[in-house]
């Protein structure tokens, strides 16, 4: 053979050498399982095990660089996890079946086989093998508890065990979500997790907790979700989830933005109340001028608070409208506590004020009802804005005096006619018609 066809050879096997390394990341003497669509049902999706799968191209330099860490997991896991990989570029029908779009991508098959999970975590042996460990974990305590984890499968399960913590968090989806959310003139606060994300299981008690209370509280206003981020990857890309859990705020005619609040149910429900608070109105100021009016805002409100006001002849519109703006004031001022507030006039229901120990003097008056509690507090400072801030601050801190009301319920309500908003009128009297009497006479009689 001469010169040149001992280089042409030495050539072909210098470039099928090459070949072959390019499209052999893998060999069978490492511990990463080779797969193809022949094996893929029977090793992966029959299988009881957890396995992580990465879909590589073999002239993917990410890829490349992966290849040594990734045996060395795979090494490090043997007998604990299933350590897989697809030639994604070559087995194009099982890329497609995962919406693999890029390489390498690494997904997790746990307990639900049919429910793939992204790996988003870092690129190391020991990142790997850490995310490996915790998602083997939580397969394991959910076997131990019957569940098969997240909150979409955890909602199903709840409703099949009669479990309801979680039936107040709205699970969402790529195809629920413009429509619940984007669309919605309520608040949402949205839960992006992964089913095997630790910190996603340790959350989630919380934001159950927390969706409860905040739909209390709000009467449905501000709203507590939770995508899978696994599954709805149209989401997850659209709004640039990297990790779990990723919580997100939205408002109608604005930019979703982080949460970085505490994970805690007190931390979610109070930036759930700021978040109501910041975009809702002022509670109503109602006039008490039937039993419903009293009834139903002090039955629907941790409290109500109650302005005895002089009679119009007293004040005048101009006067009794400068108090009624002042309880406007701190209505606004403390909406967030979403108590009830309410006024009426001195003497048109004069059992409530005696029952509220107001007692038919030192008007205006001011009173704090616990109607489940059926106790109140009055008003010691001045009917201003000053004097009723420090009586209502003290109340939101749990300080303060208080007396149950008289008879243990409401007395009766008088139906009296609302406030037509003008001056009030001396009652008209008759005219006394003097003509016909004989003052002369009179005064002789009485003589």
């Amino acid at each position: 053979m001469g010169a040149l066809g001992a280089g042409r050879l030495l050539l072909g096997a210098v470039s099928c050498t090459f070949f072959l390394a390019v499209n052999s990341l893998y060999s069978s003497s490492d511990d990463v399982i080779e797969l193809t669509p022949t094996n893929f049902n029977k090793e992966v999706l029959q299988s009881a095990s957890l396995w992580l799968v990465e879909f590589y191209a073999p002239w993917c330099g990410h890829c490349q660089r992966l290849t040594p860490e990734w045996k060395k997991a795979a090494t490090a896991l043997k007998g604990v996890v299933k350590v897989g990989a697809v030639d994604a570029d070559k087995h194009q029908s099982l890329g497609g079946q995962y919406a693999v779009k890029g390489f390498p991508t690494i997904k997790i098959f746990g307990a639900n086989k049919n429910k793939a999970e992204d790996y988003q975590g870092g690129r190391t042996s020991e990142a790997i093998v850490d995310a490996a460990l915790s998602a083997t974990r939580s397969m394991v305590k959910e076997r131990l508890s019957g569940r098969s984890g997240g909150y979409s499968s955890g909602k199903q399960s709840s409703r099949e065990n009669g479990d309801t913590d979680k039936k107040d968090v709205v699970e969402l989806t790529d195809d629920t979500f413009d429509k619940n959310v984007l669309n919605s003139d309520d608040v949402w606060l949205v839960e992006f997790y992964a089913p095997w994300c630790g910190h996603c299981k340790n959350l989630e008690p919380e934001w159950a907790a927390a969706a409860t209370e905040v739909k209390e509280q709000t009467k449905g206003k501000v709203k507590l979700a939770a995508v899978d981020a696994t599954v709805n990857q149209m989401l997850t890309g659209r709004y640039g989830i990297r990790g779990f859990p990723t919580i997100k705020i939205f408002q109608k005619g604005e930019d979703p933005v982080d949460y970085d609040g505490g994970r805690t149910r007190a931390d979610i429900v109070t930036r759930a109340l700021d978040l109501f608070s910041d975009n809702a109105p002022a509670p109503e100021l109602l006039e008490v001028i039937n039993a419903d009016i009293l009834k139903s805002t002090c039955e629907a409100h941790q409290l109500c608070i109650i302005a005895v006001l002089p009679h119009i002849l007293d004040t005048g519109a101009s006067g009794r409208n400068s108090y009624l703006e002042v309880m406007l004031k701190m209505a606004e001022k403390y909406k967030k506590k979403m108590w009830g507030w309410l006024w009426t006039e001195a003497g048109a229901q004069s059992d409530l004020e005696s029952s509220l120990g107001i007692g038919g003097f030192g008007y205006p008056a001011m009173a704090a009802v616990n109607a489940r509690k059926m106790k109140f507090a009055l008003l010691k400072g001045s009917f201003s804005e000053q004097g009723i801030n420090e009586f209502l601050r003290e109340l939101s801190v749990g300080r303060g005096s208080t007396a149950p009301v008289a008879g243990g319920a409401f007395p009766k309500i008088n139906t009296v006619e609302p406030w037509d908003g003008k001056d009030g009128e001396l009652p008209v009297e008759d005219d006394i018609d003097l003509s016909d009497v004989d003052l002369d006479d009179w005064e002789k009689d009485e003589l």
